[in-house]
């Protein structure tokens, strides 16, 4: 059950994102939106945050998640991934086929579901 009139997402504008759900969480304030990610090999989605903690699963593909005072992961298929609420992070798919990521954002109602950032590592 996808509902369009929700707030912009940056990255919508750059990854192929399909909105599975977006509804009302049980916690005051916040709202759950489930995205299905798929990003071709070699790309990338930039620097970006959430407004909540975005807890991930990757489907298919090989892809480096890089975050922001944390260790740079390498994810599998089957590999599941959590970033904190506001915390840059950008992933790279490795190839050689699209990378294909399910996750859920329990984000701040009304809030952009992802906003770009300048890249935290450059000086």
């Amino acid at each position: 059950m996808s509902d369009n009139t929700h707030s912009a997402d940056d990255l919508a504008q750059t990854l192929k994102r399909t909105e599975i759900q977006h509804v009302t969480s049980s916690i005051p304030g916040r709202e759950i939106v489930q995205v299905l990610t798929e990003i071709p090999a070699g790309v990338e989605s930039g620097w970006h945050t959430h407004p909540g903690e975005e807890v991930g699963y990757l489907l298919a593909g090989r892809v480096q998640m890089r975050i922001k005072d944390m260790p740079t992961l390498i994810l599998d298929a089957g590999d599941g991934f959590l970033i904190p609420p506001g915390t840059p992070h950008n992933a790279l798919d490795l190839g050689p086929d699209t990378g294909r990521m399910l996750s859920c954002y329990i984000v701040e109602v009304g809030a952009p579901v992802a906003s770009f950032v300048d890249d935290p590592t450059t000086p």
